[in-house]
């Protein structure tokens, strides 16, 4: 259902069961799911491709021009996946030359005010609190929680099952599966409440906990206790996404709180 009162242009490409309130403006360039709802006087812009059965609440803004002086007007899009939810004055920028597209994938939970800048890329079930922005090029891993007024600096890489708390300033790469808080933001200990939610059992957040306490807790720097890790813990595959993850980050991963 489509309400008179939008301004939807004829070339964009809507799909089947779609509600479109008033006020709604919707560009030419713009792709829309089957089932998903546009709230009242939420604005699709050019380049925008959202998925099935998403969400988008009133005054909401997707794929609005980058907020990056490299822009020169090229040709790049947003990609929203199925089930994913926009709240109120959320916005969510195109992208840029430097990757062509900003990707917010299925079942996430974007809430008010949250903006998610040019070129990120989120993975899926993640939840980005009310308030809490991205600068351009975050990497956000699956089932990452980022709470309400953080704000996360360009470049920035956060882990598979993390968690931030709100109001955190994040500068370096948070690794997966932990908790960081406080000011500076300090590795806290394991995400054990989200984990267990996701089905981890005691087994494996204890190793999950063994390793980090090679990282934070023995002393070593992250170099020797990488070395050390290989060297003394079983290969699983959560030893294998966290080495992986530190071994590539390019920004340095968050301290430790005696550091």
């Amino acid at each position: 259902m489509i309400q008179i009162l939008s301004n939807i242009h004829p070339k964009a490409k809507i799909g089947k069961n779609v509600q479109i309130d008033s006020f709604v403006s919707i560009a030419e360039d713009v792709e829309i799911g089957d089932g998903t709802w546009i709230g009242p006087n939420a604005v699709i812009m050019d380049g925008a491709r959202i998925g099935q059965n998403c969400k988008i609440f009133p005054s909401a803004v997707i794929a609005g021009v980058p907020q990056d002086l490299k822009f020169k007007g090229e040709i790049t899009t947003v990609e929203i996946g199925d089930n994913t939810t926009v709240r109120e004055f959320c916005t969510v920028n195109r992208g840029t030359v430097a990757k062509g597209k900003t990707v917010v994938g299925e079942n996430c939970l974007l809430q008010c005010y949250s903006h998610v800048a040019h070129d990120c890329c989120i993975q899926n079930n993640v939840i980005l609190g009310s308030f809490a922005g991205l600068a351009g090029e975050v990497e956000v891993d699956d089932y990452a929680i980022v709470s309400p007024y953080t704000a996360v600096h360009q470049f920035v890489k956060i882990g598979i099952h993390s968690f931030i708390a709100g109001g955190s300033l994040v500068r370096k790469d948070i690794p997966p599966y932990v908790l960081v808080a406080n000011e500076p933001l300090a590795y806290t200990g394991i995400n054990s409440v989200g984990l267990r939610r996701r089905g981890f059992t005691l087994d494996k957040i204890n190793e999950i906990q063994d390793i980090y306490r090679y990282i934070y807790q023995k002393g070593l720097n992250v170099s020797q206790a990488l070395v050390m890790i290989e060297a003394e813990l079983e290969k699983t595959e959560e030893r294998e996404i966290i080495l992986d993850f530190i071994k590539s980050s390019a920004r340095g991963i968050v301290r430790g709180l005696d550091d």
